[in-house]
């Protein structure tokens, strides 16, 4: 039984990621004045398309293996990891994530914390509260983090709560910050350039959904 929903959650991934890469290949060419780096489009989506079945059907299978809930639940938890790693890819090579698909990501996860018999009311001051926070953050630091970065910690806290999402906030600084650290130190970025923060959260959302 177990082995038949590894092979699902693989066969499923595989599609998805098929989806997830055309999906973003449509929205780099209709949303190009966004992108902060357009000329490498074409090397990206090559890369992309290797890497994302690896990285969605590893997620997909591990989630089978160390999650135990309902089939039914299971397929929300899928869809979470499916737009994280969308996310991810995006911001990695082109520091943007799209509205259009956080929409949808938090939408699910409102459905998720009401069909899970969750607190909605906390699922929607996590939201509140960690996007506020991030607003704050973004004014003071003057734009280190972007709009995508806020809206991200928002739909985060749609499907987390406001604990989990204290842990991923805190998770997340501290890998972005050591990150940042290290590309200036190794001459990858100089002081004042942006870098993508947004993977950094979602790391510690996978982090925190598989503890």
């Amino acid at each position: 039984m177990l082995l038949i929903k590894l092979l699902a959650a693989i066969a499923l991934a595989v599609a998805a990621s098929l989806c997830g890469t055309r999906w973003i290949d449509s929205l780099y060419r209709r949303k190009g004045e966004i992108l902060s780096f357009p000329k490498r489009i074409a090397e990206q989506a090559v890369a992309r398309r290797r890497r994302m079945p690896a990285v969605m059907g590893a997620l997909f299978a591990f989630s089978v293996l160390v999650i135990n809930c309902p089939v039914w639940q299971s397929g929300f938890i899928m869809a979470y990891l499916f737009f994280l790693v969308l996310f991810a890819f995006t911001d990695f090579e082109q520091q943007v994530i799209f509205d259009i698909m956080l929409l949808p990501c938090a939408a699910l996860g409102l459905v998720s914390t009401i069909l899970t018999g969750q607190s909605l009311l906390t699922h929607l001051l996590a939201a509140l509260g960690g996007g506020g926070l991030f607003l704050l953050l973004a004014l003071i630091s003057k734009g280190a983090l972007g709009g995508g970065d806020i809206k991200l910690i928002a739909c985060l806290g749609l499907w987390t709560g406001i604990n989990d999402l204290s842990d991923i906030m805190i998770i997340g600084c501290i890998g972005g910050g050591v990150a940042a650290l290290l590309l200036l130190l190794t001459g990858r970025i100089k002081i004042g350039e942006n870098m993508a923060y947004g993977p950094y959260f979602i790391f510690a959302a996978l982090y925190v959904l598989f503890r």
